[in-house]
C-alpha cells in the first residue's frame, strides 16, 4: 500500500495512494481505520509529511561509502542522534537556510517509519512494529557540526527534516537505490546494500534505548556524495519504491 497523508478543503486525512486517484481512510493507519468509498485526484492535494513523529532517531555513518567518504572508521555500534519533531518538513515545502550557518548539506535517507509501540525487541520482530517506509533528507548545518562537536544544533532547525511524499508498506529494505539531485544533477547515487546496520538490527538497537511509538522515524543514513546548498537550489530524493521528494532551499 501507498499510504498518504494530505490537506483537502482545510481538512487533514490519510488515504491510499492509487494511481492518480487517492482513496480516503476513516482514522489512522497507527490505530483502526476503514477504506472508505471516496476517492480525490491526487493532483487537488496537498501533500503532508506522512507522520507526526514523537521524535526522529537518525542515525550516522551507517554507510560505507559515506564512512570512507568522511574518513570515519566504520562504527562498531549504531551512531544515534535526534531531529526534533519541529524540524519535520512537508513534501515541497522550503528549507530555510539559517542566518548562522555557512554551509547547509543535503543528506538523501530511507527512513523507517514505525507503526506499533516497540520496546527492546529482537531484529526477527522488527517486521510486526514497522509499518512502512519513507523518503527523507537530513538537512545538515556542516560547519556547525564541526564546530559544536555534537550534532543537534547543526540537524535539528527547523525545516531541516523533510520527509514523504508517502508510506509505502510491504517493501523490502534490503536492496534499494537511494539518490539525491541537486537542481536535476545527481549527487548521491547508492543502495541500501551498503548499510552497516540493516534495518532490522536498527529497530532493534534503538528500541532497546528508547521506547519507539506509532508513527516515530529512524532515518537510516545516507550514501556518498554529500554536498552543500543555497538559497534557490532545488533538492530531490529518490529511492526505489518509494518515490521523490522535492524541496527549495531559500
Amino acid at each position: 500500500m501507498i499510504i498518504a497523508r494530505f490537506e483537502h478543503r482545510r481538512e487533514i486525512r490519510y488515504g491510499l495512494v492509487e494511481g492518480d486517484q487517492v482513496r480516503v481512510l476513516r482514522g489512522e493507519p497507527f490505530s483502526h481505520y476503514t477504506i472508505s468509498a471516496d476517492r480525490l485526484p491526487l493532483e487537488e492535494l496537498k501533500l503532508l509529511a506522512p507522520c507526526q513523529p514523537s521524535k526522529i532517531v537518525a542515525v550516522g555513518v551507517n554507510y560505507r561509502s559515506h564512512a570512507i567518504e568522511m574518513g570515519n572508521s566504520l562504527p562498531a555500534t549504531p551512531l544515534l542522534f535526534l531531529k526534533p519533531p519541529s524540524a519535520i518538513l512537508d513534501p515541497g515545502g522550503e528549507i530555510r537556510y539559517p542566518a548562522m550557518a555557512q554551509r547547509v548539506d543535503y543528506e538523501a535517507e530511507l527512513a523507517i517509519v514505525i507503526g506499533k509501540k516497540a520496546t527492546a525487541i529482537q531484529p526477527h520482530e522488527a517486521d510486526h512494529v514497522i509499518l512502512g517506509y519513507t523518503c527523507f533528507n537530513d538537512v545538515t548545518a556542516r560547519d556547525l557540526q564541526k564546530l559544536d562537536g555534537q550534532w543537534t544544533r547543526a540537524k535539528g532547525f527547523d525545516t531541516f527534516a523533510p520527509v514523504g511524499p508517502w508510506i509505502v508498506t510491504g517493501l523490502d529494505p534490503e536492496k534499494l537505490s537511494v539518490e539525491s539531485y541537486l537542481n536535476g544533477e545527481r549527487c548521491q547515487s547508492g543502495s541500501t546494500a551498503d548499510l552497516i546496520f540493516k534495518v532490522p538490527y536498527l529497530v532493534s538497537f534503538i528500541s532497546q534505548v528508547m521506547t519507539l511509538y506509532p508513527g516515530d522515524l529512524i532515518a537510516t543514513g545516507t550514501p556518498s556524495g554529500i554536498g552543500p546548498m543555497k538559497p534557490g537550489d532545488r533538492i530531490e530524493v529518490v529511492i526505489e519504491g518509494i518515490g521523490h521528494l522535492l524541496n527549495s532551499v531559500v
